[in-house]
């Protein structure tokens, strides 16, 4: 009776991804052309979820498998099925990418196979060509492109999901990048978003513990600020004004007269990716110190400024050093912020706090005030990605997690997966951005070496603290009690800053 189930569930499927197939022919705009190339997109992507849902109905050791002999089964079906869904992206382009992109860096809630397999997007999605690349240039600038540039380098910088960006020579001297949106990637959003819900709604149907409506949603909330550049170079300066505290932090400068909104003309910066390690040691970086600014930075953007880059990956993120100058991290892709609440961001600053403190009652309450209700336990471990126990003993600065530790988090993400879920589908949207966050610096700290230093959690203390005292100090009546709220605060940091150099020492 259960198989006879899954064969209707599949057959349903089928019938339906068949009937908006034949819908989208007759009843799309007049030009057929565009019809079709919507409908190939479409019937490509629905083919691919189709083959991936027939695969896991039928496969037994998807649920109760445990032996070396299934687990190894199990793990070949989600490698192939990653595949199958990572090709039908790459052949779709667009939207597409930004999901497998999404799927990547969401090592605590998706198999490992399908991180692994998706992680190439992050660096090495579709490219268009130069002609087309220089047919969107000459529309948007109004200009013959052959009058503004000299060269034109043919290699990419970076090629992502909505746009790929180029080293150009421009004919008045100057060394650009130029970051140019691909073609029809507007014209194709609309129908992309569809599908894709389309194709999630049918998942969470067949298989009711896989809810990602939630993803969807935050897609087509982020979408129009993404594919406007304009919005994109303001951030860019909104973020050097923010941070100019930090010398060893750079974004790039905005040459605004060869700015639209489908073009983002910037200054040309060199440098590594923020997680290549040989990089860094051919260059004598300092790891532990790259790690460090990294935490500074993004304690700073979480905790006291709620202002916070929302599309983290090791491709957005470059270091460089020169001769004569400290080294520094170089911030790209500013297309997508998010400025937090006063509200939201002490809720995570006294959760952060509970934490470090291991004070379980404090983590439960902040917790319960993100809508994690009874599952606090497992909210508090994904943002810490630690185990409850090293929580509520206080131990998160102890270093980097056990072997054994290790296990018991890969087997509670598995076990766990279901309520994960229904964590992300409930918790603030704002959480999840920060969760995206969290995973790149935890993914640099890995590829450097570096995982859960001390100093790092230290940083990330300091930051709580003043963040915590220019609140109480914004909201005071009077001078005893800003007075009062300065003293706890310095008081605070000379116990973190003296805890440092201990441990600096030891």
């Amino acid at each position: 009776m259960f198989r006879l189930r899954r064969y209707k569930k599949v057959l349903a499927f089928s019938a339906v991804s068949a009937a908006s197939l034949w819908l989208l022919e007759h009843y799309s705009e007049a030009n057929s052309l565009w019809s079709s190339f919507r409908i190939v997109r479409f019937g490509r992507a629905a083919s691919a979820a189709l083959n991936v849902c027939i695969g896991y109905q039928f496969s037994p050791t998807i649920t109760d498998g445990s032996s070396d002999k299934e687990k190894a089964t199990r793990s070949e079906l989600h490698h192939q099925s990653a595949i199958c869904l990572r090709d039908m992206c790459s052949k779709n382009g667009g939207l597409f990418i930004k999901a497998g992109q999404v799927v990547a860096s969401m090592d605590y809630l998706f198999p490992h196979e399908y991180v692994e397999v998706f992680k190439i997007f992050h660096s090495d999605a579709p490219q268009s060509s130069l002609r087309q690349l220089k047919q969107v240039l000459g529309k948007e600038l109004g200009q013959n492109v052959d009058d503004i540039i000299e060269e034109f380098v043919p290699t990419p910088l970076g090629a992502a999901s909505l746009a790929q960006c180029h080293k150009v020579y421009l004919k008045d001297g100057r060394t650009v990048a130029m970051k140019i949106q691909h073609p029809n990637v507007k014209a194709t959003s609309s129908a992309d978003v569809k599908t894709i819900e389309f194709l999630v709604y049918c998942a969470s149907w067949l298989f009711p513990s896989f809810q990602f409506n939630w993803l969807v949603e935050e897609i087509k909330r982020n979408l129009p600020n993404e594919l406007d550049f304009i919005c994109e170079a303001q951030n860019m300066e909104k973020f050097s004004k923010l941070f100019t505290q930090f010398p060893f932090i750079k974004a790039p400068t905005v040459h605004w007269d060869l700015t639209t909104r489908s073009v983002l003309t910037m200054e040309f910066c060199e440098g590594g990716k923020i997680n290549d390690f040989q990089y860094m040691k051919q260059r004598g970086i300092d790891c532990t110190e790259v790690s460090w600014k990294l935490g500074r930075l993004y304690s700073e953007m979480i905790f006291v400024n709620g202002y916070i880059h929302c599309d983290p990956h090791p491709g957005n993120v470059l270091i460089r050093k020169d001769a004569d100058r400290e080294t520094e991290i170089i911030m790209l892709d500013h297309g997508l912020y998010t400025q937090l609440t006063d509200e939201f961001r002490l809720t995570y600053c006294n959760l952060w706090q509970g934490m470090l403190k291991g004070d379980t009652e404090v983590v439960k309450h902040n917790c319960q005030l993100l809508n994690a209700g009874n599952l606090y336990p497992l909210l508090a471990s994904m943002v810490c990605a630690q185990t409850w126990d090293s929580i509520a003993n206080a131990e998160l600065d102890k270093g980097p997690p056990s072997s054994t530790e290790k296990a018991h988090i890969k087997k509670y993400v598995i076990q766990y997966s279901s309520e994960i879920t229904q964590l992300l589908a409930t918790v603030p949207r704002d959480l999840l951005l920060i969760f995206k966050t969290n995973d790149l610096v935890r993914s640099v700290e890995r590829s450097l070496g570096t995982r859960h230093s001390a100093t790092g959690f230290i940083t990330m203390s300091k930051c709580c603290v003043r963040a915590v005292a220019n609140n109480s100090i914004k909201h005071s009546n009077g001078l005893l009690m800003t007075v009062t709220a300065k003293l706890k605060m310095y008081y605070q940091l000379l116990i973190l800053h003296l805890y440092e150099l201990w441990h600096n020492f030891v």
